[in-house]
């Protein structure tokens, strides 16, 4: 499901499920080694690179963007549910939350830092992932660094129920590394590191496949 209808049925399903979602993983970082160091390696390379503004892209309840600014990055958060926003503002009332999506990011050219789509290009269709990432691309400066996690796999998993129940039309699309990669490559990005580790089970969630975290880069020049 493509367009509008992909767009709708992703808000819809986060709006619904937007207070018990945010319940379940409002501490999940601290059981999440390898999470934290992949955002404390990119956080570490915004900082280097000159340390500008970041962009927490399908943010959720703001949770990574709150760690990140902890961090000392100057960050923000953007995500598709309205909901979400509404629940990260009251958490992180020092931090800005917009509404948006992929492929249309609403922040001009060359102006981030950084850039972090953390499960979230998860639920980008395929035929539209290339524009997505010319997108993420567009909006970084020369130097500017993009860092991705998500589910590896070659199935996508359709839910119908969400958290507390709720009634959902929610797609995750599992990939190969192999493959994001390359189309990071495409977009015109260089990819500077790749990491794959095995499924855990931690008290908020039973994870289903391997995981995945690339980082990128904008060339300088």
């Amino acid at each position: 499901m493509t367009g509008p209808d992909h767009l709708h049925d992703t808000r819809a399903s986060y709006d619904a499920m937007a207070a018990e979602y945010a319940e379940q993983f409002q501490d999940a970082l601290a059981d999440m080694p390898w999470d934290r160091a992949v955002l404390t390696g990119f956080a570490d390379l915004v900082r280097a690179a000159g340390n500008g503004p970041v962009a927490d892209v399908g943010c959720g309840p703001g949770r990574l963007t709150g760690y990140l600014h902890g961090l000392g990055l100057d960050v923000f958060g953007i995500d598709l549910s309205p909901r979400m926003v509404e629940i990260a503002r009251r958490a992180h009332p020092d931090l800005r939350f917009e509404v948006g999506a992929m492929p249309h990011l609403e922040l001009p050219d060359a102006s981030l830092g950084g850039v972090v789509a953390w499960y979230s290009t998860i639920h980008v269709p395929d035929e539209l992932l290339p524009a997505a990432f010319a997108d993420l691309r567009r909006v970084l400066a020369p130097g500017g660094h993009l860092v991705l996690a998500f589910q590896v796999g070659d199935e996508p998993l359709h839910l119908t129920e969400g958290f507390g129940g709720h009634s959902i039309s929610l797609s995750f699309r599992r990939r190969r590394p192999d493959r994001v990669a390359e189309l990071l490559t495409e977009a015109g990005l260089d990819v500077r590191a790749r990491l794959v580790r095995e499924p855990e089970t931690y008290p908020f969630q039973q994870e289903r496949t391997p995981q995945a975290y690339l980082v990128a880069r904008r060339p300088v020049g």
